[in-house]
């Protein structure tokens, strides 16, 4: 499981800018500020920059080139909140350059409220009813799962909650004493799948390093925060790849994209 959330992109008239820098052609940028009027009162509600083709065929000469070209994909930078399992966190703290994010704490947090199923990534804890074949095999681990099983009486989904039962009997226990063993119970016990929220700064050369080496990846994690990438405004600086048509997205200075 992975939300996205609260996300807006900044930089992209400084990024064209500085991006003109080495040529000194200003003059053939086409990109430009305009102005959104409440349809109602007439007053000005916000300000747009709409990025010119002239521009944005540059943009993507620069990102094919490679990285060292594309420099102003730097400059262009995201904020966003994400939840996500802890296991998805250990894989994204592979990107350190470019990031900034502060979490949830659980150092601090952890035992502010109740534990619930609903604060972990289980979508795919259940019962193996639906794999007693492997292409057209039996398969041969079916009969031991299923021993082990009668003999605990424990899937795996069932595991989960009484760990969600123990950590809220031991957060209870510590929120009574203030026994800090009853806390370190929560700590070394809690699952990888606990989700935790963060939010993050990063920029379009972080979301290019990322998408190209997470869009086939085996998390249903990275298959949703890729997806993500491809929404943002001018996706293709990031991912390279061909727009069916040039459209000039309007990025928005303060966004709700």
């Amino acid at each position: 499981m992975l939300e996205i959330s609260n996300y807006e992109v900044f930089g992209f008239e400084h990024a064209i800018r500085g991006m003109r820098n080495p040529m000194n052609s200003w003059d053939k940028s086409d990109s430009s500020w305009t102005h959104v009027e409440s349809a109602h009162t007439g007053e000005e509600v916000r300000s747009q920059f709409i990025v010119g083709e002239a521009d944005k065929d540059l943009m993507m000469r620069l990102a094919r080139s490679g990285s060292d070209h594309a420099k102003f994909r730097r400059m262009i930078v995201v904020y966003l909140d994400i939840l996500a399992p802890l296991y998805w966190w250990k894989e994204f703290d592979t990107y350190k350059v470019g990031t900034v994010a502060n979490s949830c704490s659980t150092m601090h947090k952890i035992h502010a409220k109740e534990f619930t199923l609903e604060d972990f990534s289980c979508e795919h804890l259940g019962y193996y009813d639906q794999n007693l074949e492997i292409d057209g095999e039996v398969n041969p681990y079916f009969d031991m799962a299923c021993e082990t099983v009668e003999s605990s009486q424990k899937w795996p989904k069932d595991i989960l909650e009484d760990i969600v039962d123990s950590l809220n009997w031991n957060r209870g226990m510590f929120l009574q004493t203030k026994d800090k063993k009853y806390w370190w119970q929560l700590i070394q016990l809690l699952p990888s799948s606990y989700n935790q929220k963060r939010t993050v700064m990063l920029n379009y050369e972080v979301l290019h390093n990322i998408y190209h080496a997470r869009k086939n990846h085996k998390l249903d994690e990275w298959h949703v925060f890729c997806d993500w990438i491809e929404r943002l405004p001018h996706s293709d600086v990031i991912t390279c790849e061909d727009p069916k048509e040039f459209t000039p997205t309007v990025i928005l200075k303060e966004s709700d994209i």
